[in-house]
């Protein structure tokens, strides 16, 4: 039987303790089956192994963000004594937490500490709720809701998590005819579409001083990167962009990694294939899902030298964009790869129905043991 909600609004608060843990429960499943996806992927080469290692550590985060938000609305609809909303998801587009939950975390954590040294420790807390629990016989909900904020709080300022944005950083991938190679990565929580972003960009750099280290460089590259940290811009936009503006930093290849939407009857309003699949697949809690995972591609082509001032010219990066259907020009990229991963039950009605337009999607179907398996 799938869990039942009357969400009735396109972003909608979880003002049911039942529901949020449920959904809680439901994302800390998908997280977890997420790396052995990547993993699945770098079998079949679609990402190298350093790509899955920074992918796997997204994931990662992203995970202990729902871990932390989970803490933070563990006693949502129970009566506190003090008013903290409720979660709000993105039932239309996303099925994630809208855009201001993690912003609100990012205000969370600059005060964190603060929050803390003001609170009592959770051994004091647990002492307090068993002389509750024995001496009134009485639910220890408000002592509940302070354990529930100091764990809150707790992975707050431990870090690790998926933030808003998440500042890029470079990995140092080889050196070749004189010139230092980079795989950049960064990531952002769409403000438009409120799903994770992953932004992968490989950099060759023919600068006097390596790029990390280059005081002068490194801070405009990472600005000018998380300016353009948008699902609305093409990545053709951006790798052009980071072209002209660094001379000597050359984007060879630009990847963006959507991690979503989610779609569950119990939690989200799907439109047209996805809708009827899970409805007759009726999974049981916890397997009433499925995710989408589309990888954008753009490759350079090759180089070609163009003049700059009087005397000097600069080497600019010819990006190939799909030929088929002319779509290259319209999508920006030079391939679009779309995934969806699922439980078994969902995955055996999708194969007997076999709807139109997901005939090219690859399936990640998950095993009641947890084990990937990938089908074309």
């Amino acid at each position: 039987m799938t869990e039942d909600l009357n969400l009735t609004a396109d972003h909608s608060g979880l003002t049911d303790d039942l529901a949020a843990r449920r959904y809680f429960a439901k994302f800390e499943r998908i997280t977890g089956h997420l790396a052995r996806v990547a993993a699945e992927m770098e079998v079949e080469r679609t990402f190298s192994k350093a790509d899955v290692g920074i992918i796997s550590e997204y994931v990662a985060r992203i995970a202990q963000t729902f871990r932390a938000l989970s803490h933070k609305y563990l006693l949502t609809g129970r009566d506190t004594g003090v008013f903290f909303g409720s979660l709000s998801i993105d039932r239309h587009e996303s099925g994630f937490p809208v855009f201001a939950e993690p912003m609100k975390m990012a205000n969370d954590a600059q005060q964190a500490k603060a929050h803390l040294s003001g609170m009592r420790s959770v051994e004091e807390l647990k002492d307090e709720m068993v002389r509750q629990i024995v001496g009134d016989l009485t639910v220890p909900t408000k002592l509940q809701y302070a354990m529930s904020q100091r764990l809150y709080y707790e992975a707050l300022a431990k870090g690790g998590l998926f933030w808003a944005t998440n500042d890029p950083q470079a990995l140092w991938t080889g050196n070749t005819d004189e010139r230092r190679s980079y795989l950049l990565h960064w990531a952002v929580y769409d403000s438009q579409q409120n799903v994770p972003t992953i932004y992968l960009m490989d950099v060759e750099d023919t600068g006097e001083v390596a790029l990390p280290k280059d005081a002068r460089r490194w801070p405009s590259a990472q600005a000018h990167l998380m300016a353009q940290g948008s699902a609305g811009l093409k990545l053709l936009t951006i790798a052009q962009g980071f072209d002209r503006d660094f001379d000597d930093l050359h984007p060879k290849r630009l990847r963006r990694i959507h991690v979503g939407p989610m779609y569950s009857s119990a939690f989200t309003m799907q439109t047209g294939p996805i809708r009827e699949v899970l409805e007759e697949a009726q999974g049981p809690v916890g397997e009433d899902w499925t995710l989408a995972w589309t990888v954008e591609d753009l490759h350079s082509e090759r180089t070609e030298m163009e003049k700059k001032g009087w005397f000097s010219t600069v080497e600019r990066e010819i990006f190939k964009l799909d030929p088929f259907g002319g779509r290259g020009a319209e999508t920006g990229t030079t391939s679009i790869e779309r995934s969806i991963i699922l439980p078994q039950r969902p995955f055996q009605v999708l194969a007997e129905k076999n709807p139109a337009g997901f005939h090219d999607v690859r399936k990640f179907v998950v095993s009641p043991a947890g084990r990937v398996v990938s089908y074309r």
